[in-house]
């Protein structure tokens, strides 16, 4: 930090077990890389090359390895995953993610059908190479998972080899965990909560309204996903009060202005 200010949340440092930042990664070029992470790299934990986009990045083994010269692991967004499985090619996907020397895997059904148990078999299998990330949440807005069903997933997911549950809401943040318009599912994030650690889930939470309301509920250390390179210094600094949004969440009232 440049400077000191009192009252300010203690953060989790790196390597952090909790109080992560994801990065959606969806196309940036390698001097853009190299930029962004001349700022921000403190404060990156993982980031995701989004979707499908590793399959058509020029120079892919370059930009990964300017990740890895930071000490930031990435990992091929869930889809891709998706995208070998459908085509009978799980080998194959397990090959790339060797010869790229990723240590960290998404495994989701966000886009495809997969048995549940077939999906933890997946996740089993893969716990023993490499870091499990599982998506639960379908891309499908049309697709209501009740409460309990999204306990039920992210448990079994855990009990798998999971090292952390991401709650699905797309890029844009409006399917999964979030309505249509980006509003959160209070209640559904409220009983996921009962049940399953918070430190244990990545809530995806693109728009800022979204994560401040975890930032209120869950405190700065929350985890918290699909974050835009340019908006992650100022999600930084708003998870420390130092945003509009979460300017009063760690004053000391009593001694606010002449402390």
């Amino acid at each position: 930090m440049n400077f000191h200010l009192k009252n300010l949340p203690e953060r989790t440092q790196k390597p952090r077990s909790y109080g992560l930042t994801m990065v959606m990664d969806k196309g940036m070029g390698l001097d853009e890389v190299k930029n962004f992470l001349s700022v921000a790299a403190p404060y990156v934990d993982i980031v995701k090359f989004g979707f499908g986009t590793a399959f058509v990045t020029k120079n892919l083994r370059e930009k990964i390895d300017i990740y890895k010269a930071h000490d930031i692991p990435v990992y091929f967004g869930g889809t891709l995953f998706e995208a070998f499985l459908i085509r009978g090619q799980f080998d194959d996907y397990l090959n790339v993610i060797k010869d790229f020397g990723l240590k960290h895997v998404e495994v989701s059904d966000g886009s495809i059908t997969i048995p549940h148990a077939e999906k933890c078999g997946y996740i089993e299998k893969l716990a023993k190479h490499v870091t499990v990330l599982s998506e639960v949440g379908s891309k499908d807005a049309a697709h209501i998972i009740p409460p309990y069903k999204w306990i039920e997933l992210m448990k079994a997911e855990l009990e798998s080899g999971s090292t952390y549950v991401i709650a699905e809401a797309r890029e844009a943040g409006n399917v999964g965990i979030y309505r249509g318009t980006g509003e959160v599912r209070e209640g559904l994030v409220q009983e996921i909560l009962t049940q399953i650690p918070h430190e244990k889930i990545i809530w995806e939470a693109p728009q800022k309204a979204q994560q401040v309301y975890f930032m209120e509920l869950l405190g700065a250390n929350v985890n918290l996903g699909n974050i835009a390179p340019n908006e992650m210094l100022p999600l930084e600094a708003m998870r420390v009060g130092l945003r509009g949004d979460t300017f009063h969440l760690y004053l000391d009232t009593k001694n606010e202005i002449n402390g």
